[in-house]
């Protein structure tokens, strides 16, 4: 049998012992407590802004050509529509040479169409209308396309735009002079000021393309009926890219 005082000894030193380790946790929780919500040290920084545009001479035409023919069946209506569609398509390919992944179907539809006499609603016809979208990668040829849809007989010719094929191209060349004019900046206030640029902490950028509405005009007869070629003139697109660059400061 374990003496007394014994007994007491031990339960002493493991009382000790306890309260060593809670002084310990409470030391541990006031030393985390003191970086709560203190954030890392920030870097003194300034941003600028540089532009950068680059003009370009448009490649592609896209054109939009459609026909709507109103029967008094829908048969009739679509025998009609097809006719005057599969033709321009024809020719397209044909003579234009255009690649056929690049004469797409916009829509087709069917719709009855009605009239309307003394409130009551009475059927009139059939409304069959269907839009390619067409894209041209001959600039000379844009202009002869749109008589040969004259030609034909369609009667929806529009939403003309010029682009540049690879757009890419032009953005990355404006994207270099906007980030050389952000820096140009930058070292010139830094010298005013008397500090020393860093590292680039961050960079954005914002763009955009300033293209012209195309110009076409025809001639004294109109489209649909079989006129002279028009006159189009693709013009030229900008590209602007707006670059925000932040450099650190020493």
């Amino acid at each position: 049998m374990i003496p007394n005082k014994i007994v007491t000894i031990f339960i002493g030193a493991f009382l000790s012992l306890g309260t060593i380790y809670l002084a310990l946790l409470s030391w541990n929780a006031a030393k985390e407590h003191n970086y709560i919500g203190i954030s890392p040290k920030q870097a003194h920084s300034i941003s600028i802004t540089g532009e950068g545009r680059i003009t370009g001479v448009p490649d592609v035409a896209k054109i939009q050509l459609g026909y709507s023919i109103e029967k008094s069946t829908v048969a009739e209506a679509q025998k009609d529509n097809a006719g005057k569609m599969n033709g321009i398509i024809d020719k397209l390919k044909k003579d234009f040479k255009i690649d056929p992944k690049d004469i797409q179907t916009a829509n087709y539809y069917i719709s009855p169409q009605y009239n309307w006499n003394n409130g009551k609603q009475t059927l009139r016809s059939y409304l069959v209308s269907q839009n390619l979208n067409v894209k041209v990668k001959q600039m000379d040829k844009v202009s002869a396309i749109i008589e040969a849809a004259g030609a034909i007989g369609l009667n929806q010719v529009g939403n003309l735009t010029f682009e540049t094929d690879n757009p890419e191209q032009l953005k990355q060349a404006a994207r270099a002079k906007a980030l050389a004019q952000a820096k140009e900046k930058a070292e010139a206030l830094s010298r005013i000021v008397g500090v020393k640029l860093g590292k680039i902490i961050s960079f954005s950028e914002s763009s955009s393309d300033n293209q012209p509405p195309p110009l076409y005009a025809l001639d004294k007869s109109a489209v649909g009926v079989g006129g002279a070629a028009p006159a189009v003139e693709a013009g030229s697109n900008e590209i602007i890219i707006i670059a925000t660059v932040e450099y650190e400061i020493l």
